[in-house]
């Protein structure tokens, strides 16, 4: 007998954000706390503590939005252990940018 398995994996909704010098820590709904190294994202890491503190959870609680860093983070990246992956170049220019309008 051959068969396809089907199966559906629903993500937990974020809760609570919070976030230190060093630490991302995210609370979900189901009880779990994920917290990584902010050196994991380096545009939270080069953000100011106001611009790492002006974020957005998701309407729908799967994501967190940084507007004055043009970060997004997904629950579902943070579950699997996964760092930014945002290119080297990429960053660079990023950087460049912030640096000339400060």
């Amino acid at each position: 007998m051959s068969g396809t398995i089907s199966v559906t994996i629903t993500l937990p909704r974020i809760t609570h954000v919070s976030i230190s010098d060093d630490t991302l820590t995210v609370d979900l709904e189901d009880g779990r706390t994920i917290s990584v190294p902010i050196a994991w994202y380096p545009r939270l890491a080069y953000g100011t503590p106001a611009e790492r503190s002006n974020f957005q959870i998701s309407s729908a609680g799967y994501g967190i939005h940084w507007p004055d860093l043009d970060e997004d983070i997904g629950i579902e990246g943070l579950l699997a252990g996964k760092r930014s992956n945002e290119s080297a170049a990429s960053f660079e220019r990023w950087l460049r940018r912030r640096q000339q309008s400060q």
